[in-house]
């Protein structure tokens, strides 16, 4: 093998868009209701228009952006209307889970007391998207451990909503991150004591909050 077959291959171009701008949504560099233009991320990037417009359309399928012809890509507010059909989503699921690995296996504690120590470095540090990541991990590791391949796959097409509205979130009550660190523990006590009832309903109480902040942006 020759060291030129070594070499990593930069993505493609449509590909370098569509991560950028999917950053860049999910950590709020780019807001709901900012409108882009092509030729700006074809600059930014450093590519033609034609990956970009690729990119964008990818985007839009996902539900991030609305393109508008001649003028650009809207990136799509969240909306209180998916905020509520993401948590009901999630306690559907999540609730079940946390009930099902009970007992929990030491793994699985042990993961999530590491999760839950890189939430408490990202807070200290101020590292909003960092913190918003360990979350969703944290859920997620649950809802895996539970052993249904089909709601593992289900709830991680939620991810990038998750990580999107957990960010907002932040931004809108910086209180919620010592909330979120104080629930996440009193759900991991709650399973290695065995008690499911408690885990589920601290997951409930949990999850449901980002209902109030929708129900708030929508008056």
């Amino acid at each position: 093998m020759s060291p030129t077959d070594t070499v990593t291959k930069p993505p493609p171009a449509a590909e370098r868009v569509y991560i950028h701008v999917k950053q860049a949504v999910l950590d709020r560099r780019y807001e709901g209701g900012t409108l882009l233009s092509e030729g700006e991320l074809a600059e930014a990037v450093g590519v033609s228009r034609t990956p970009v417009r690729e990119a964008l359309l990818r985007l839009e399928a996902e539900g991030l952006l609305k393109l508008y012809p001649k003028k650009g890509a809207l990136v799509l507010p969240v909306s209180a209307q998916e905020i509520a059909d993401v948590v009901e989503t999630r306690l559907l699921v999540e609730q079940h889970a946390v009930a099902k690995v009970v007992p929990a296996g030491e793994s699985l504690l042990r993961r999530l007391e590491e999760l839950l120590e890189e939430q408490k470095g990202h807070a200290a540090a101020g590292d909003l998207v960092a913190f918003a990541a360990a979350d969703r991990c944290f859920h997620a590791e649950i809802v895996r451990a539970a052993g249904n391949g089909i709601l593992a796959q289900l709830y991680d097409q939620l991810r990038d909503r998750q990580l999107r509205m957990g960010v907002a979130t932040m931004h809108a009550e910086p209180d919620r991150i010592a909330k979120n660190i104080t629930e996440h523990t009193e759900i991991l006590t709650a399973l290695r004591a065995g008690d499911a009832r408690s885990a589920s309903a601290t997951v409930q109480r949990h999850v449901s909050w980002v209902n109030n902040l929708a129900r708030g942006e929508a008056r």
